[in-house]
């Protein structure tokens, strides 16, 4: 599915294609819910990288979350590139060098009308603070923090073809 997203002010629009376009998969943690700005989630999307076109490329930023895990691997600065435009402040999609074929924009970045998941998966709710009351519906699955399954894996599961 061709997706197409922006910022709010219009000075960053994308555009990319994506098999898992379904909204499906909330994470309450502290990392989202900040820099995303949601209540108490975001939602991540699943796309092909290589099919990542940008205009106004000059605006975006990049934020790498500190996980406060330090050890001799690692600084405690998590490799995922969180991209946001810098005039607005809207954040629009994470990339990661460990996998470097995929891309996740936030479904709240995409302008594209996109299909309402049959079921919802909630996760990190270990992190939720006590004022985000999660929405969990009946069939929803719940993760204290990641599930097993990627969002390819969940799509195979819940997508008729």
């Amino acid at each position: 599915m061709k997706l197409k997203g922006s910022c709010h002010c219009q000075s960053v629009k994308f555009s990319l294609n994506s098999r898992q376009p379904y909204p499906f998969n909330r994470c309450y943690c502290s990392i989202c819910r900040k820099t995303a700005g949601g209540g108490g989630f975001a939602i991540n999307l699943g796309a092909d990288f290589q099919t990542l076109k940008v205009e106004g490329e000059e605006f975006l930023s990049v934020y790498q979350a500190e996980t406060g895990v330090r050890s001799r691997e690692s600084s405690g600065k998590s490799p995922a590139q969180r991209h946001f435009c810098s005039k607005c402040g809207s954040a629009l999609w994470l990339w990661d060098p460990r996998w470097p074929e995929l891309v996740h924009p936030f479904a709240s970045a995409i302008d594209s009308e996109l299909p309402v998941p049959p079921v919802r998966s909630h996760m990190m709710l270990d992190y939720a603070p006590s004022w985000v009351q999660p929405d969990i519906r009946e069939g929803d699955e719940m993760f204290g923090s990641y599930p097993e399954e990627s969002l390819a894996e969940w799509h195979q599961r819940n997508v008729p073809d």
